[in-house]
């Protein structure tokens, strides 16, 4: 609506006047439901990092941004120092070291892209736009998963370029980087989902950082201690299966197997390729089943 030149108000029995503020429809171009999507999932990215924000908002996410990229930065120059014949360590491995940082990343990301919108019950402002709920989900799903993606991506790229400074051979190098961003697109996806579905959970943002933290460390530390167990009493077939019970071990097993990745199981034991097809389907299986969730959690505009 746009509003034209008031008019005089012109006087009404009993002293009262009607105003004509010259209010007319909106005659220009309706952009839609699909600008609607974008539009969402960019916001929603830019917050990831606290783009459009207060600078207090950038510190944590470009902090973290920056602990992720470092250790690819000092892996390059020792490459390119010594002239080593290889990386310290593989593409589809780096994002498993870093583990850590990933999950606080998502653990103070994920509620803010979901929290807020469940406490100020701004949820149905949304859907009275041309959007509709698997638009909602759509977009926040893409977007954290975007963000994760370029958290743990570029440092992939920083490892390439030095490897290729170092003058490593080009195809083995495009190769692992390849592999290396598959592994990463599936962590992202993973991760985004159960830290979505985590923080949908509650609107209070502080129990949703607590949450995320304690889904993706709890079952983490469980898995490995008895996957401890189980090699130490010799039972080293068990040691592959365990990993199905944990988001981190999941991506392990799966870029161990097919993405030409070492595993950080007990003593390098990597699950069977049957086993790996079994860590695939999983993966993919809590992928889906986070989105199921979430379309669910945001079945009812009134939350």
């Amino acid at each position: 609506m746009t509003s034209a030149h008031p008019t005089s108000p012109s006087a009404a029995p009993g002293g009262a006047y009607i105003h004509n503020i010259g209010y007319r429809h909106y005659d220009g171009p309706r952009l839609g439901r699909a600008y609607a999507r974008r539009s969402l999932f960019s916001q929603s990215l830019r917050g990831a990092y606290g783009l459009g924000r207060s600078a207090k908002s950038k510190v944590l996410p470009l902090l973290l941004f920056v602990t992720m990229c470092l250790p690819a930065a000092i892996m390059v120059a020792v490459a390119v120092v010594t002239k080593a014949a290889a990386l310290p360590v593989g593409y589809s491995r780096y994002a498993v070291y870093l583990q850590a940082v990933i999950g606080l990343y998502l653990a103070a990301q994920a509620p803010q892209s979901v929290s807020r919108d469940l406490r100020f019950k701004s949820v149905p402002l949304y859907f009275s736009r041309p959007i509709e709920r698997v638009d909602y989900v759509v977009s926040k799903f893409a977007a954290m998963a975007a963000a994760l993606f370029i958290l743990s991506g570029v440092p992939l790229l920083i490892l390439y370029v030095g490897a290729l400074l170092a003058k490593l051979d080009f195809l083995d190098q495009t190769k692992g980087l390849g592999q290396g961003l598959v592994s990463v697109a599936l962590l992202s996806l993973l991760f985004a989902g159960i830290g979505l579905v985590v923080s949908a959970a509650t609107p209070r943002r502080g129990f949703g950082v607590a949450a995320v933290i304690a889904v993706l460390t709890i079952p983490y530390g469980a898995v490995s201690a008895v996957q401890n167990i189980a090699f130490v009493q010799g039972n080293e077939s068990a040691v592959g299966w365990l990993g199905l019970f944990s988001p981190i071990t999941l991506i392990d097993g799966v870029q161990s197997t097919f993405l030409g990745g070492s595993s950080s199981f007990p003593n390098g034991l990597a699950p069977t390729t049957g086993a790996g097809f079994v860590y695939l389907l999983a993966t993919l299986a809590v992928i889906v089943g986070c989105y199921a969730l979430l379309t669910r959690r945001y079945r009812k505009a009134g939350l």
